[in-house]
């Protein structure tokens, strides 16, 4: 299965509304991704938290860009979980979302943060 690796950078921008639940949030996210992709993209992003620290978050972003030397577009749709044990997250390709050189693509992502700093490992298929 092929592999995409590098850094990454995320602009975090949240969306107030004083009529909502402060346990509730609501985030943009503004993403470049570097090396092996070579894109952006944009979404946004639902969180809830406990006052002890557990919480989750869904997210949907559109990535814009070349991956390997093959050009389009594509969402990644997110699931994450923190408790007290860990933290679980899954971001996988949403199905049939390929578009250009990218159409038919499928995979999964996985994100490192380390010193501040963000990278991914990016596991996909793409038909031949």
């Amino acid at each position: 299965m092929p592999q995409a690796t590098r850094p990454f950078e995320v602009k975090l921008t949240p969306q107030t509304d004083p009529n909502s639940d402060p346990a509730l949030g609501r985030m943009i996210l503004d993403k470049q991704f570097h090396g092996d992709l070579d894109a952006t993209s944009q979404g946004q992003m639902l969180t809830a938290g406990s006052a002890q620290g557990s919480g989750v978050y869904v997210a949907i972003e559109k990535v814009t860009g070349t991956l390997h030397g093959r050009k389009g577009t594509f969402v990644l749709h997110h699931t994450g979980i923190i408790e007290r044990r860990g933290a679980q997250l899954t971001i996988a390709v949403a199905p049939d979302s390929g578009t250009r050189d990218l159409a038919g693509i499928s995979g999964k992502m996985e994100i490192a943060i380390a010193d501040g700093k963000h990278s991914y490992t990016f596991d996909y298929l793409l038909p031949v």
